[in-house]
């Protein structure tokens, strides 16, 4: 039975590894991000002066979402092409640059390293790039599925280096000492 796959066949190929790829990143993503309070939950990022450009903290956790899902189809679309010449390296770096991202939160939030965050950011964005080109040479539609996280922590890179500059003091910032209750 030599016969070739039909596009409904196809299709639910695709959607077995999206149902598996687009919850596990959510999921992995969420646990790190709950791990270590961030935005306004967080005493410590709450006392830091803030760029102007700095969106409200609901705006955070929506973009998160949309990405996860958007990186979830992307790497099913990379592993529903099976036989792919570059499929392997491109899936290495699709997990090596999702490292760096599972890294960034616990690093800023939960260390207050934003110096540290920022190289995590900056490598991140190099790997993530990277696996952009590499999922293009494999199929066009996984590449684009990874622009808007590529803007994204783009401008969480340009967030960070922000922060770091406005606060040199981040990572001995005392939240208690920058109360503006008088006594």
């Amino acid at each position: 039975m030599g016969s070739i796959a039909s596009k409904g066949q196809l299709r639910m190929s695709f959607l077995r590894w999206a149902i598996v790829t687009v919850p596990l990143i959510l999921l992995l993503g969420f646990a790190v991000g709950s791990a270590v309070p961030s935005g306004d939950e967080n005493s410590w990022y709450a006392a830091l002066v803030k760029p102007a450009a700095n969106p409200p903290d609901w705006v955070f956790p929506v973009a998160w979402t949309t990405l996860y899902i958007l990186l979830g189809l992307a790497a099913a679309v990379i592993l529903h092409a099976r036989g792919a010449r570059g499929r392997g390296s491109a899936l290495a770096l699709f997990a090596a640059q999702f490292a760096l991202n599972l890294a960034w939160t616990p690093v800023f939030f939960g260390m207050h390293r934003v110096d540290a965050a920022l190289w995590i950011i900056v490598a991140m964005l190099a790997l993530a790039i990277s696996t952009t080109v590499a999922f293009g040479r494999i199929r066009t539609l996984a590449a684009w599925l990874m622009v808007p996280y590529l803007v994204w922590i783009s401008f969480a890179g340009v967030l960070t280096w922000r922060i770091g500059q406005l606060n040199p003091d981040a990572e001995t910032l005392d939240p208690a000492s920058r109360t503006s209750q008088m006594l």
